[in-house]
């Protein structure tokens, strides 16, 4: 198959599709190798870089998915950025942020860190798909744990945790607390 035809082919997929898609999902759907996929979104990536497109091929959680360009979502954002009006509270970002950085990572931990009960603040990540229960510990009682889900990713427009920026260490010592 063409190159130009392959290219094609994934960029079809990647517009029909709301959700990131992964490489091995584009190519069961395709029929093209994972090589050619990975070749196909790179050249629709830079052919999506020039300055007259508004849109751009993003990496999310593993995916593949067409996003506004940042530089536009100011003008966009009164109609297409609904989430963006929700915004969250300092406070939920913080309990969010604890929850990325240390998971899994329980509400009494979260709460030893902030030295605040997170209940509430918890209940929202949770109700907004920013996190979810992802087992219980191996402690007296079996506390649930938190973890952080694709749609914090695709939020935060980031292809994985490991893309979080890093702490320095006095940072660091501020986020454990007195632990």
């Amino acid at each position: 198959m063409k190159p130009e035809h392959s290219s094609a082919l994934v960029e079809a997929v990647l517009f029909l599709e709301n959700e990131p898609v992964d490489p091995a999902v584009i190519a069961r759907i395709t029929g093209l190798n994972r090589r050619e996929v990975l070749e196909a979104v790179e050249k629709l990536r830079q052919l999506y870089a020039r300055e007259a497109h508004g849109l751009e091929i993003i990496e999310l959680g593993g995916g593949y998915v067409f996003s506004a360009k940042p530089r536009l979502w100011d003008m966009l954002k009164p109609h297409y950025g609904k989430r963006s009006e929700e915004k969250l509270s300092r406070a939920a970002l913080e309990t969010l942020s604890i929850a990325a950085y240390s998971q899994p990572v329980t509400r009494q931990e979260i709460e030893s860190i902030r030295g605040v009960s997170a209940d509430g603040m918890i209940k929202l990540l949770l109700s907004r798909s920013l996190i979810k229960e992802v087992g219980k510990k191996n402690a007296p009682g079996k506390p649930v744990q938190y973890g952080t889900t694709k749609d914090f990713l695709k939020t935060f427009r980031l292809a994985s945790i490991a893309d979080l920026p890093k702490m320095d260490e006095l940072d660091k010592e501020k986020f454990e607390g007195d632990e």
